[in-house]
């Protein structure tokens, strides 16, 4: 089905190319409408589209799964995914001889994959980050993270280099005898550098998104309240002073305990007044749904370019009336957005969208 030419200048997915990706031998979509849907039964490989899409952005992905378990089960052994964004041609994979080493081509020249975070910003929701308020502050922060990078592609840059040499300075620490004083000391200096930038970078985020939530739309989502847990922020001098006093501390706990890996996301439900992790299941998905909501708009407004939003069975647990108020938003946000279902029914108020039939890895038009 092809895109309009209009559409296709737009910063969206303009063609989804898939080769033994997960049970998608070779499927393509052209989406000729911002709004796409994939419906089909559970295992038919709706999910699987989304995570391909979400592998156009830095990182493992929806799944966070190892990049072998993506590949066709009865395919050569690699992956294909190549998909053209306004006037660029992106393709991320693996072959055979390497499934575990993901490879990145932007406009045919091999690439980083943080180099795609400048091309594409993705977003997504998933019943599997239902309990994300209850797991540990490592999924919140993951998060957070990506709802930055969306807005800042600067943020995984920084990411990988605080993390580098977090390692190496974690790595010094555990041998034996004095760690060399210089060595340690540029370290901490670069994890003083970036992580302060990481860190800004998530308050400023935060303090957007507040706003965003506080002078948006008035619909029939929880309104959430977030803050930066877990970590006291400080700026790049005062981190690097933590680090240098915290090393005896940190030798004997066997790692890094200041800095911002170990910040939480918090966040409220700010009509009962309480925390989101004792609000209900259909409440915590209320929250994330206003969270996306909001970024999705703030997004756009930032970068100048739609955010592509992927949201998987998320109008399946919506009376109509909260599903017509997420189809409005998300029509608001300007933002290209893939949703799936097992029921077409479930978009019927949607309106003009590109809608899509998925069967045993098959892609075809509804």
């Amino acid at each position: 089905m092809p895109a309009s030419g209009r559409y296709q200048r737009a910063m969206a997915i303009a063609r989804l190319a898939l080769t033994d990706f997960r049970n998608h031998a070779d499927a393509l979509i052209a989406p000729h409408a911002p709004m796409i849907v994939l419906t089909g039964e559970n295992g038919a490989g709706k999910t699987n589209i989304l995570e391909a899409v979400s592998l156009l952005a830095p990182g493992r992905g929806l799944r966070g799964a190892a990049l072998r378990d993506m590949a066709r089960q009865q395919g050569p052994g690699g992956f294909a995914i190549a998909a053209r964004v306004g006037d660029s041609q992106l393709g991320t994979g693996t072959d055979a001889a390497a499934p575990d080493r993901r490879q990145v081509r932007i406009d045919g020249r091999t690439a980083s994959a943080n180099a795609l975070s400048g091309l594409v910003a993705v977003s997504w929701l998933t019943p599997a980050m239902d309990r994300l308020f209850l797991e540990s502050p490592g999924g919140r922060r993951r998060f957070l993270d990506r709802l930055v990078l969306a807005r800042d592609p600067a943020h995984a840059h920084h990411s990988l280099r605080y993390e580098a040499a977090m390692r190496a300075r974690n790595a010094l620490l555990a041998e034996e005898g004095p760690a060399d004083p210089a060595w340690m000391a540029a370290l901490e200096a670069q994890m003083a550098e970036h992580g302060a930038a990481i860190d800004a970078g998530r308050r400023a985020l935060i303090a957007a998104l507040e706003t965003q939530i506080e002078t948006g739309a008035r619909d029939l989502f929880a309104r959430p309240g977030l803050t930066l847990a877990g970590w006291a922020g400080d700026d790049e001098a005062a981190l690097r002073s933590a680090l240098a006093a915290g090393r005896a501390r940190d030798r004997t706990a066997g790692r890094t305990l200041a800095g911002p890996h170990r910040a939480d996301l918090a966040v409220r439900h700010m009509g009962k007044d309480q925390d989101a992790a004792l609000s209900s299941t259909g409440e915590q998905k209320a929250l994330l749904l206003s969270i996306i909501l909001a970024h999705a708009a703030l997004v756009g407004t930032h970068r100048g370019r739609p955010l592509v939003i992927l949201l998987d069975e998320v109008a399946a647990h919506l009376d109509p009336a909260r599903r017509a108020a997420l189809f409005e938003r998300l029509r608001a946000t300007g933002g290209q957005v893939w949703m799936t279902g097992t029921e077409a029914s479930l978009f019927e108020g949607l309106g003009e969208a590109t809608r899509l039939r998925v069967e045993n890895g098959r892609v075809e038009s509804d």
